[in-house]
């Protein structure tokens, strides 16, 4: 048996994270989430798509949410927004942040790389949705962990 889901990140690593996406929101009026599972049966986006409807994602006023899945032991990710970002952004959007993901993944710089994803997805939503005075997190910040 592999290791534990909420054993995965210590928690440093997890404030670090947490601390990624509040950074990240400051800069656009998007809302990112990360959910973290032991392992993962069927296809990554199918899992990633249900998840994003149970996390609630699809209620932000924008329709920009933003969810990071990552499956510990099968060693798989997704990255899956909502409508209101693809109606604004070309097909391959999400490329970049998957590759250097990937990249990082493949060398055990897990941490690093979520978090690299997490503040170039920042970046990036920003550009089509720039953070609002007014603005108020429409989602939690904290790593949400599946119960395998």
């Amino acid at each position: 048996m592999g290791i534990t889901v909420r054993d995965f990140f210590s928690p440093e690593q997890q404030k670090a994270i947490t601390k990624a996406i509040a950074e990240a929101e400051h800069q656009t009026s998007g809302e990112i989430r990360v959910h973290i599972e032991n392992s993962l049966k069927g296809d990554v986006l199918d899992r990633a798509a249900y998840l994003f409807r149970t996390l609630g994602m699809s209620k932000t006023e924008l329709r920009n949410g933003v969810l990071i899945y990552l499956t510990v032991n099968s060693r798989q990710f997704a990255i899956l927004g909502d409508s209101g970002i693809h109606k604004m952004v070309p097909e391959n959007f999400w490329d970049k942040i998957k590759h250097q993901m990937l990249a990082d993944f493949r060398e055990n710089k897990f941490t690093e790389g979520l978090i690299s994803a997490i503040s170039s997805t920042g970046e990036q939503l920003k550009k089509h949705f720039p953070y609002m005075v007014n603005d108020k997190n429409e989602l939690p910040d904290e790593i949400s962990f599946g119960k395998n």
